[in-house]
């Protein structure tokens, strides 16, 4: 007997829309960071302004004219609020896992661009404490990043620069902290950090300095899974 349609295999449901998506994009951002609203306001704003001030200083009567600045201005207005809304989802996100293990682990896997490779994995890490230590390769040389209180992860990090320096001796390694103290680096600017190093190595020498480095291989300890931020869901709030 033939199998009738309330048999058949549910269908999957649809994902929302662009509109949808970025709707809730905002909401989650409003909620994380009250000042987001103003910033892409003006975001969107200045650009709408500076159209119709175009318009009406250089094509004063032109209606074709004073026409397509404000459209060329309404667009760039578009554009503009879209970057901000990106920037600001990303700090957003970020902040809800900023101080979890693996939080260093996301921002490593979807903030880092150009020659820059690591892993969201971290090399080392304190079974204790959850303390870990990451390890990235780019121009500016080997970076190893300290997830927790600077007091504890600082003797983690120069165990692993003598393992790196003990197969790349001429390579400089830098040093990076994500946690509480004062002077560490806020989650959300971890990538900007990151590219601030001077740049000493080229893309050819990035490439066969990461080869060379993943011979250090990992230590077997229970390494937590870095977070995606962009699958983090709101929490209720308070």
């Amino acid at each position: 007997m033939a199998r009738t349609k309330a048999e058949k295999a549910p269908k999957t449901p649809k994902e929302p829309g662009r509109l949808k998506q970025m709707y809730q994009v905002f909401q989650m951002t409003k909620r994380y960071d009250k000042s987001a609203v103003w910033y892409l306001l003006l975001a969107f704003l200045l650009p709408v302004a500076i159209g119709v001030v175009l318009a009406i200083l250089l094509s004063p009567g032109n209606v074709i004219g004073v026409i397509l600045y404000v459209l060329a201005g309404v667009l760039g207005g578009l554009l503009a609020f879209l970057i901000v809304l990106s920037r600001r989802a990303e700090r957003a996100a970020y902040g809800q896992i900023e101080g979890q293990p693996g939080a260093v682990g996301a921002v490593l896997k979807s903030s880092l661009r150009g020659a820059w490779t690591a892993s969201e994995m971290p090399v080392n890490v304190s079974p204790k404490t959850q303390d870990a230590v990451y390890r990235a390769v780019g121009r500016g040389g080997v970076v190893l990043i300290g997830e927790g209180p600077k007091a504890r992860t600082t003797r983690m990090l120069e165990d692993e620069r003598r393992k790196v320096t003990r197969i790349l001796p001429n390579v400089p390694v830098n040093f990076l902290y994500v946690g509480s103290d004062a002077d560490s680096v806020p989650l959300h600017r971890l990538a900007g950090a990151m590219r601030k190093f001077k740049p000493t190595l080229n893309k050819a020498e990035v490439f066969a300095v990461s080869n060379r480095i993943s011979s250090l291989g990992k230590n077997g300890l229970p390494i937590p899974k870095g977070v995606d931020p962009l699958r983090a869901r709101a929490g209720r709030p308070r």
